[in-house]
């Protein structure tokens, strides 16, 4: 569904771009409202609404007597923001959002299949060189399981 890396920057107002071919994808599937939360490794995942139902129906089955099932939830969900994209194809992202990812001005857009990542330019960057270099490691281990 989305794929590919994207750098863009972010205006005075805070708000992004979100690539074309993102864009086409989201009205290709009738998608209108997306939600962007705290991801993992210091960046926001971008989940169109019905990916985003089902995060949101696996992440309930997780218990609520279980501390650490209730501290993910605690802040995977209270930093989500439902956003319904501009006539231009823009996003307003939250000061929190903004500030839990690092992001200044300059930030990278990637397509991870079902979801999108928003990342600092800089957090990318960093993420990428140290994982390009064990990727083939992981491949192996997580491929052959």
């Amino acid at each position: 569904m989305f794929y590919g890396e994207y750098s863009h920057t972010i205006d005075r107002k805070g708000r992004l771009i979100i690539p074309a071919k993102f864009r086409q994808t989201l009205r290709a599937n009738g998608i209108e409202t997306i939600f962007v939360t705290r991801g993992l490794d210091s960046c926001l995942f971008v989940f169109p609404e019905p990916e985003w139902r089902t995060v949101e129906a696996r992440f309930k089955q997780i218990p609520f007597t279980k501390m650490e099932g209730r501290k993910f939830n605690r802040l995977f969900f209270s930093g989500a923001v439902e956003v319904d994209l501009d006539r231009l194809g823009r996003l307003l992202i939250p000061k929190h959002l903004k500030e839990f990812a690092h992001i200044k001005q300059d930030l990278v857009i990637i397509g991870v299949s079902t979801r999108i990542e928003i990342w600092a330019k800089e957090q990318w960057q960093e993420f990428s060189q140290t994982s390009q270099q064990q990727f083939e490691d992981v491949a192996e281990k997580i491929l052959l399981e």
